[in-house]
């Protein structure tokens, strides 16, 4: 067994632990230490590589205390998986720059190196692909960003869009017109925008023409410029569809394109539009690809060990049909 210390006086001890002790019983369960405080000092006890670990991962976690973060179960799990790959210390990094303000006047922030990198791009590159699993923040930091360049002029006008594809369900069961069955599928993209600048003003500006949420299919035959357009769920689009989309970009105009080409919701024999561009267009300048792992999800912890579980089932029956193919 082995032992540390961990000075830790000159650092709020409630925000550091959270309500009730519930931060410092979640490092004991995940990192197998057991963690004391006494006198101004945290004591750390457990195996020998175990309470390095939980160390480093502590002494982040206070660094992140001192510049006012909150830490949050998410917030402090990726704070292990970074220092499992001996890159907690480019976490400090996270949070410095603020992409959005919310109607609420939250701030919309980084939370990942993979989402600081993604808006990095978004802010020095025309067009953008964001590509990978659920929950990585992928639509809602590109909502963001575009709420962000409408608001300083930097556009006259948003765009969002994306293919009504089902996954699994049928539009012809849902009510009403063309416009009432793709609703739902628009939904989330809604949702973002009301986040970001209130029911009230959205309205207004949807009346006004200045934000705009539609279908694919409305893109064609025009020619948007001065324009922030994200599409979204791009994964879902025929080689065709992303083509015509990513040539109606004009003057003034970006483009963000997000999807996850491992929730392909197209019928079989019809090819990805974004596992092909990820193909032609890889060495274009202007151009930049942006791929999230499983350790950038920001959404319920069970997420990323869905997605983990998903990726493992998926490479062993890629590695069974591997062999049934060479026998």
């Amino acid at each position: 067994m082995a032992e540390r210390l961990l000075d830790v006086s000159n650092v709020d001890l409630g925000k550091l632990f959270g309500d009730f002790d519930a931060n410092l019983k979640l490092l004991e369960k995940e990192l197998k230490v057991s963690i004391s405080s006494r006198d101004g000092s945290l004591k750390i006890i457990g195996e020998n590589e175990e309470v390095t670990l939980a160390a480093r991962v502590i002494s982040s976690l206070v660094s992140a205390v001192g510049r006012g973060e909150t830490l949050t179960e998410q917030s402090i799990l990726y704070t292990i998986s970074m220092a499992n790959d001996g890159l907690e210390d480019k976490i400090s990094s996270l949070g410095s720059d603020c992409v959005c303000i919310t109607s609420k006047g939250k701030p919309i922030k980084s939370k990942t190196i993979g989402q600081k990198q993604y808006v990095h791009a978004m802010k020095n590159n025309t067009i953008v692909f964001g590509i990978g699993p659920a929950g990585t923040g992928k639509t809602y930091l590109a909502v963001a960003k575009a709420v962000t360049a409408f608001r300083n002029k930097e556009v006259s006008r948003i765009i969002i869009t994306r293919p009504a594809v089902e996954a699994g369900e049928k539009l012809g069961f849902l009510p009403g017109d063309l416009q009432n069955k793709v609703d739902p599928y628009l939904r989330p993209l809604h949702d973002a925008l009301y986040d970001m600048v209130g029911m009230e003003n959205y309205n207004t500006y949807v009346e006004k023409g200045m934000i705009e949420v539609a279908p694919l299919a409305y893109m064609r035959g025009r020619t948007l410029d001065n324009s922030y357009i994200i599409l979204d769920e791009a994964q879902n689009t025929t080689p065709e569809q992303m083509k015509m989309f990513l040539t109606r970009i004009g003057f003034g105009s970006k483009a963000i394109i997000t999807g996850d080409i491992t929730q392909i919701d197209l019928p079989d024999g019809k090819r990805s539009g974004l596992k092909e561009a990820i193909k032609i267009l890889g060495n274009i300048e202007g151009i930049s690809f942006c791929y999230f792992s499983h350790k950038d999800v920001v959404r319920h912890p069970l997420v990323q060990k869905i997605i983990q579980a998903y990726e493992k089932y998926d490479n062993l029956r890629s590695k069974g049909r591997g062999k049934q193919n060479e026998s």
